[in-house]
Parts: structure tokens; sequence; C-alpha cells
């Protein structure tokens, strides 16, 4: 089942992020560590879950969810607004929404989840006016670069630097709405 999560899922939220974190291309997809995400209080991830949650106008966390309860994957989309500022501090031109925290277990990876949960995803910032969705990916994440070419994601050409220091660039990846 592929469905938006609860507030009162949080512990699963929790639980499915840190899994995430000991990937082992965690560190090229996620902007935090196990160590720092492991260290945050409970109410850390009960305000995420609820700042992610059906019926959240700006924000929503989509998972899949086995008969069983087991969470097998997630991504959460966040909407931005003509004429404000990203969290990298481009401007934002027109309504849009972003991809982040993709992660499926590896067990589930190449059953077609990862495009079920994408089509969901996708569905949610159509309903909300995005006029685009983009993504922005590691330029050495070669596995996740693929997927998202394959689901019709395309490079604009917009690099984000990671740090000053790092000399690790992302590369942003848009679809367009139909």
């Amino acid at each position: 089942m592929i469905r938006s999560i609860r507030p009162e899922d949080w512990p699963a939220v929790k639980e499915l992020r840190l899994l995430a974190l000991r990937d082992p291309v965690a560190h090229l997809a996620y902007l935090e560590t196990y160590d720092e995400a492991a260290a945050r209080p409970d109410t850390f991830w009960q305000e995420r879950a609820a700042g992610a949650a059906v019926g959240v106008a700006d924000a929503q966390q989509i998972v899949a969810e086995t008969p069983d309860g087991t969470w097998t994957g997630t991504l959460t989309v966040l909407m931005e607004q003509a004429g404000t500022t990203d969290w990298a501090g481009f401007p934002v031109e027109r309504t849009q929404g972003h991809v982040v925290g993709v992660f499926v277990r590896p067990e589930h990876r190449g059953t077609g989840l990862t495009k079920a949960l994408f089509d969901a995803g996708l569905e949610w910032a159509w309903g909300r006016g995005a006029e685009r969705v983009r993504l922005i990916v590691h330029e050495d994440n070669e596995r996740a670069r693929a997927f998202y070419r394959k689901a019709g994601f395309v490079p604009t050409g917009v690099t984000v630097p990671l740090t000053p220091d790092s000399g690790d660039s992302e590369l942003e990846m848009v679809i367009e709405r139909s």
C-alpha cells in the first residue's frame, strides 16, 4: 500500500530514516549523518511527522507499507512557491514540488516500488498546483541518477555546491507537468 503518513507514525518515520542513513550511499544521498539523526529527541521526529502528514498543504511524506505494517520505502515532497527562496538560497521562479528523502529498502529495489512512490509523490504535487517537480542528486550517485532519468526527470544544468570547501556538487533534475 502506498499512502501518506499520519502524525502518529513518527516512530516508523524515525526508524526508516535511521535505516536510510545506514545505506552504503547515504553520504551521497542525505545531508545528515546517522549519528546526527539518532541523537535527535523524539519531539523532533514527532514534529517532522506532523509537518509532512495527511492534510498538510506544503509537505507530504509518502510511504510504501506491506500488509504486516512494515515500511519498505519513502519519499517526501516539499512545495516551493514562486517568489520565495529555496533551501540553497536560489530563487524559486514558479510553483514546484521538491522531492527529498528518497529511500527504498535494498530487498525491495528493482520491484517497481520506487516508481510507485514517485507516481504518488508527483500526483500529490500536481494536485497542489506544481508546474514542475524537481530533485537534487549528488553528482556521484549514479544509481539514483539512473532511476530519476528513467522516471522522466532531466538535468537542468543547475548545480548546487554541497559545502564551500568540499568540491562536491549536487545536480538539479526536473520533470515538467504534462
